[in-house]
């Protein structure tokens, strides 16, 4: 098993001497948003300061791999604070060569830094992916439960655990590297802080530019690291230009622990160094840089050095630039032409080589015994030769073929997403998993292909606001991807980014007022999606940033917008279910004063809440719609209902309730049409015929109350004219003229409008007189302290009542008659004094009515229509303003 210790400190992060990698790191860091979004199963609790912490791998199933190998592979617990991945590191040296197979010799390294695990890819030949999202060249974050894989068949779930207790803690370390020449200006180096990165743009070394240019360049923009792993030094190179040397042998792909004595040269023989290690210089992690005293034998030591010439390296770099694979940067670095050591491994390669070349010869010395076998002076058996060959070298050209052919799909694919064609890549990779669909090479190069081609085209076409291109793109990526199954799930988040963002804009941004009964679905199906699989979702997310880095900015976005929908969903989302609950109860009880408030109140407390003048719009239309039921005609009830639409649930499900069982159908409503028109051209004759043949309902007792109006005004109208030029014509005109509603008895009114016009003194002096009884009635009636709850419920009808009653409704007939004598004349000026008053004694005309009707589950029916006939103004009102 392996370890390494991972220690934590949250304090100020270290200053980086020298190295301008900032802008490389900054495309490393996640967007604050990534980490706060909404569906992460479990928080991941952070070591606090100097807390130590385990990582432990735990070998993780892969299709790829056989059961009885991944069997075979152990748990790595890690508790240092760097850990090498390799096909030669431990423990994967010991590992089963079947299961470590696609493990590159430098594969990749996990580290530990302020709190927080990483894991970089060294440019390994199958990759390394967190979650399926592939590692390039900056480091991933690693969190508790994540799967790292190691090309296509070695995978790892990782989990994070409490450190147990170390009794041999190494003893902390430092190092002097002593210029081996002393003719060349080199100043020593003193280490006290690791990891150390050497690097030609650090000072360390960067001061000799001038000086020696050539021999600078020799030395790589991350060319190698010295760190500590149990205590002890080690030096790795990072695939440096013209290597690193240990003792003149140049490191390969592990790294080398240092000693006391050792010769250390970076880039050939010009950087050499002698190595000399002495403690208890401070504690050597970059993550602790807790500074310590130096101990006796460090001042003897560094009393031997010149001060000003040493160079003192007191802060610690940072693995995430160590680790952060530049390659434009590495093409920039100068080819040192001196003969180098050869590494062990080239020495191998070759005694290989040579091993080769003794295996050809032996193949070839058996092809030309074979050959002289075959020879013969005989005519026919050198044509059966001959024969025979041909068909050997065909069999050979026909494999030879085969094994490069066979290959083929797969270099075309690479080599097309190595010159950047994304999307012929993926047209490729698809048409190949069409007829190889458990290829897992294929499916991750087609995923790669689809996203890199066409995710930066979908973000320009959001960026614009045009949504319908985006939505083009999405199926262009569907039909891409149509037989890899393992992007279908990254292209439906695009596709949900894709909604949310449409949503958002074309409200007018995240802070737009919300619409009631408009935008509520919208919202619900957005938040739904997510909060179905919040976690998965963003690890879908998180894969995409992986392959298109610009898509972290907009993913950082979408959270943030996200966050602000699920904040409206709390808030003005649950207003918007209280409100048209409430609604649709005061709608049930016939409550439409109560919804006015209500409506007012949300307003007020609510100021992002829009759609509230389509509620009052059909608030009015209600309210018409009540006032029609409870009329004397069936004239304004038919034309409301004509003129209803509602636009809002609640009322679209009254007014359905109300045309079930309350309203007059359409066809009822068509034959009165013939009445209305019929009478107001002035045939009353065919209109009370065809009033008398409307089909029975609920409606029927408004039909005999407007059957009668209607008799009553033919019959007065014909006596009128009979009393044309007598003395009490004009009497008897006036008094006519008050009885006729304005906008039913349109015919007659328009009649009568210029004797009535001609005798407009007479006319304002009678509703002056009308006016000034209501205004009497209406005086005794609030002396008399109106109609109290007592007297509506009595379980009778009281004097009392009665006599209120009478006052309320003649001083509401009266002025009714005298508002409308001032309308037809055009009395402006008294219609204005007196229109407070006639609206005053409506208000509690329409107050008495609905709470007498709020209390029909509690009063006898019978009696309860007698108390609305008495204050509604029915058949005796309406005998009252006959002449």
């Amino acid at each position: 098993m392996t370890s390494m210790t991972a220690r934590s400190n949250l304090s100020m992060r270290p200053d980086l001497p020298g190295v301008p990698l900032t802008r490389a790191r900054q495309r490393l860091d996640v967007p604050r948003d990534m980490d706060m979004a909404q569906g992460a199963s479990v928080a991941e609790q952070q070591p606090s300061v100097g807390e130590a912490f385990d990582v432990i791998l735990k070998p993780a199933p892969h299709p790829e791999l056989a059961r009885e190998l991944a069997d075979r592979l152990t748990e790595i617990r890690i508790d240092e604070n760097l850990f090498a991945i390799g096909r030669a590191e431990a423990p994967f040296d010991t590992s089963p060569p079947e299961a470590v197979a696609q493990l590159s010799r430098r594969h990749a390294r996990i580290f530990i830094e302020h709190g927080f695990v990483y894991i970089a890819d060294l440019g390994s030949k199958n990759g390394t992916a967190v979650n399926g999202t592939p590692v390039r060249e900056t480091p991933a974050r690693v969190r508790s439960g994540d799967i790292i894989s190691f090309g296509n068949r070695l995978s790892y779930r990782t989990q994070f655990a409490p450190r147990t207790r170390r009794l041999d803690a190494p003893r902390p370390v430092g190092i002097t590297l002593t210029p081996q020449r002393d003719d060349i200006g080199l100043h020593p180096i003193e280490l006290a802080q690791f990891p150390f990165l050497v690097s030609k743009t650090d000072d360390t070394f960067a001061r000799y530019r001038e000086q020696y240019p050539h021999q600078v360049n020799y030395v790589s923009r991350r060319h190698a690291h010295v760190f500590i792993k149990g205590g002890s030094p080690f030096v790795e190179d990072l695939g440096s230009t013209n290597g690193t040397f240990v003792n003149g042998e140049r490191l390969g792909a592990s790294a080398v622990e240092l000693n006391n004595g050792d010769t250390l040269a970076f880039g050939g023989t010009h950087f050499a160094y002698k190595v000399q290690l002495h403690g208890d210089e401070g504690e050597s992690t970059l993550t602790e840089m807790v500074a310590q005293a130096a101990a006796p034998s460090s001042h003897d030591h560094r009393d031997e050095l010149d001060s000003d010439k040493t160079t003192f390296v007191g802060s610690a770099h940072s693995f995430l630039d160590i680790f952060c694979v530049d390659q434009a940067a590495a093409r920039e670095d100068e080819v040192n032409e001196e003969a180098q050591p050869a590494p062990a491994e080239e020495k191998r390669q070759e005694a290989g080589q040579t091993k080769r070349q003794a295996k050809r010869g032996k193949f070839a010395l058996f092809v030309g015994e074979l050959r002289r076998a075959l020879a013969s002076d005989d005519p026919h058996a050198a044509r059966r030769t001959r024969i025979i060959g041909a068909c050997v070298l065909a069999v050979l050209v026909a494999g030879g073929a085969a094994l490069f052919y066979s290959g083929t799909p797969e270099r075309q694919a690479k080599s097309l997403m190595a010159s950047g064609e994304f999307g012929e890549a993926a047209s490729v990779t698809n048409d190949y998993l069409k007829t190889h669909p458990g290829s897992a090479q294929f499916a991750s190069i087609n995923t790669e292909a689809v996203l890199k081609s066409n995710v930066p085209r979908w973000l320009a076409a959001l960026k614009k606001g045009d949504f319908a291109s985006a939505d083009a793109i999405i199926a262009q990526m569907r039909t891409l991807a149509e037989h890899n199954a393992d992007v279908h799930s990254l292209i439906d988040e695009l596709e949900w980014v894709g909604k949310l963002e449409s949503f958002v804009m074309s409200r007018g941004g995240a802070e737009a007022p919300i619409r009631m009964y408009g935008d509520e679905p919208r919202i619900g199906a957005i938040l739904k999606h997510w909060e179905a699989d919040a976690s998965g979702h963003q690890r879908d997310l998180d894969r995409i940033a992986g392959y298109v880095p610009e898509f972290r900015d907009p993913y950082a976005l979408a959270l943030s917008h996200l966050r602000k929908l699920q904040s409206d969903d709390s808030v003005y989302l649950a207003a918007i279910d209280r409100l048209d609950a409430s609604i649709a109860k005061s709608l049930a009880q016939d409550d439409a004063d109560a919804i006015g408030a209500t409506l007012k109140e949300y307003a007020d407390k609510y100021p992002r809440l829009a759609g509230l003048d389509r509620v009052r719009a059909d608030l009015d239309a209600y309210t018409v719609l009540r006032r029609g039921l409870a009329g004397t005609s069936l004239a304004p009830l038919a034309g409301a209902a004509g003129k209803a639409t509602f636009s809002t649930p609640p009322f679209q499900e009254k007014f359905r309730q109300m045309s079930a069982g309350q309203l007059p159908p359409p066809e009822v409503l068509a034959q009165y049409a013939t009445v209305a028109d019929a009478w107001n051209r002035g045939q009353s004759a065919q209109a009370i015929d065809a009033l008398q043949k409307l089909p029975q309902g609920t409606w029927s007792p408004m039909v005999q109350k407007e059957l009668a109006h209607k008799k009553a005004v033919a019959a007065q109208y014909a006596d009128l004219q009979k009393a044309r030029g007598s003395k009490g014509y004009e009497d008897a005109l006036l008094s006519f003229y008050e009885t006729l509603d304005l906008d039913a008895d349109t015919f007659y009114a328009k009649a009568l409008a210029p004797e009535v016009a001609a005798l407009k003194d007479r006319a304002i002096g009678r509703a002056q007189s009308l006016m000034a009884q209501a205004q009497t009635q209406w005086q005794q009636y609030r002396t008399n302290g109106g109609i109290g709850g007592s007297q509506r419920l009595e379980s009778g009808v009281s004097d009392t009542f009665r006599t209120q009653a009478r006052l309320l409704t003649d001083a509401q007939d009266a002025a009714t008659r005298g508002m409308r004598i001032f309308r037809q004349v055009k009395a402006d000026s008294a219609t204005a004094k007196w229109s407070a008053l006639a609206s005053e004694i409506d208000t509690e005309a329409d107050l008495q009515r609905r709470s007498l009707q709020d209390l029909r589950m509690v009063l006898e029916p019978g009696l309860l229509n007698t108390k609305l006939s008495l204050i509604g103004g029915g058949t005796s009102s309406e005998a009252r303003r006959t002449p």
